[in-house]
């Protein structure tokens, strides 16, 4: 494929860290879930306003059809929110943890939630069982929920399928559990150490695990993104990983993974497919090299371009005509100046990609 670039044209700031959010429809607008609330944001001008708020940090955020936000937060709650009237619509309260994050099928049919707390469950650290189920599996119309499936806390990451047949959930251990919508079935077990580390230094517990995950276009094949093992938990110098896993024929196996001499050093909290299906974006922290963002071909996953944001990227969406990709993150939590008020730190940018196929 041409040679892919990414050019800034937009860089707006919010009050707090933007933890997740998603597009408008129209595309020139996002919802962002932040530490304070949910924010909707037009990208042309940066002005924002503050929705609504959860009871803890707001985790991540769906923009539906008819103006409705479906979010979810660190309360364990999911809320609906009408953005016409200014009115929550429903609330439910899926878990006694967080929610970590939450997923909306394409056809915005159902939506999935994952939680989870890793404490020990014995001398060698190994996590603890679940203390409620880690994955809630419902209806976007009606808020009811139709599964509650288990998995080993905690559970970081979900997705669905592009068909929403499936939906797959991925945790501190590497192990990502695929399910049948339909019936709840257990469809496929990935399992792979790479993402996790125990530390030796410091201390001495696991850590890491799979941050992001999307099936593929084909839906055949898994893409998982974290970090590479570390010594020292405090350091954050696992190497930037994804791995691509095809799950549906028997054994799940490792198709490709980050090249060598292609990485850095941080965690990798992001994922995004282009619309043409033929690369992807991975995007998190920087703990050492020179870029937090990069994308790679989705066939023989070589790396293409790579961009270095400044700050943390927390979630990324390409716009349906795959002209434009959509940076959110935070900036670090700066301390109050002399009048006691905080910078805003919380990052929505756009960047303009040529030489990608529409």
């Amino acid at each position: 494929m041409n040679e892919v670039k990414l050019q800034k044209v937009d860089d707006h700031r919010l009050p707090t860290a933007i933890l997740g959010g998603s597009l408008a429809p129209d595309a020139r607008s996002v919802v962002a879930a932040c530490m304070d609330g949910i924010y909707t944001v037009d990208l042309d001008s940066g002005d924002y306003d503050q929705r609504y708020a959860h009871d803890s940090y707001a985790s991540s955020a769906h923009w539906l059809a008819d103006d409705v936000i479906l979010s979810g937060g660190y309360d364990g709650r999911l809320e609906w929110f009408d953005l016409k009237n200014g009115k929550s619509l429903r609330q439910n309260q899926l878990h006694a943890f967080w929610s970590w994050e939450t997923a909306i099928d394409p056809k915005a049919k159902h939506f999935a939630s994952v939680t989870g707390q890793y404490l020990a469950g014995g001398y060698k650290y190994e996590p603890q069982g679940e203390r409620e189920p880690s994955i809630c599996v419902g209806s976007v119309e009606t808020g009811e929920v139709f599964h509650r499936l288990p998995h080993i806390p905690s559970v970081q990451a979900v997705a669905f399928s592009p068909d929403g047949q499936f939906v797959a959930a991925g945790n501190l251990m590497g192990e990502v559990r695929v399910f049948e919508v339909s019936s709840g079935k257990l469809a496929a077990t990935v399992k792979t150490p790479d993402f996790t580390s125990w530390g030796i230094i410091k201390s001495h517990c696991y850590l890491g695990g799979i941050f992001a995950m999307r099936f593929t276009p084909a839906g055949d094949e898994l893409l998982l993104a974290g970090m590479g093992e570390m010594r020292d938990p405090m350091a954050g110098n696992g190497k930037q990983l994804w791995q691509k896993w095809k799950w549906d024929q028997g054994e799940p196996r490792l198709v490709d993974q980050i090249h060598d001499g292609e990485h850095g050093e941080g965690l990798m909290e992001a994922l995004a497919i282009h619309p043409s299906g033929d690369f992807f974006a991975m995007g998190g922290r920087l703990r050492g090299g020179d870029w937090n963002v990069a994308l790679f071909a989705l066939d023989d996953g070589r790396r293409l371009t790579t961009l270095k944001t400044g700050y943390r990227v927390t979630t990324m969406h390409f716009t349906p005509d795959g002209s434009r990709l959509i940076v959110l993150g935070t900036q670090g939590q700066p301390k109050p100046e002399a009048d006691g008020m905080i910078a805003p730190f919380g990052r929505a940018e756009r960047y303009v990609l040529s030489g990608a196929d529409g």
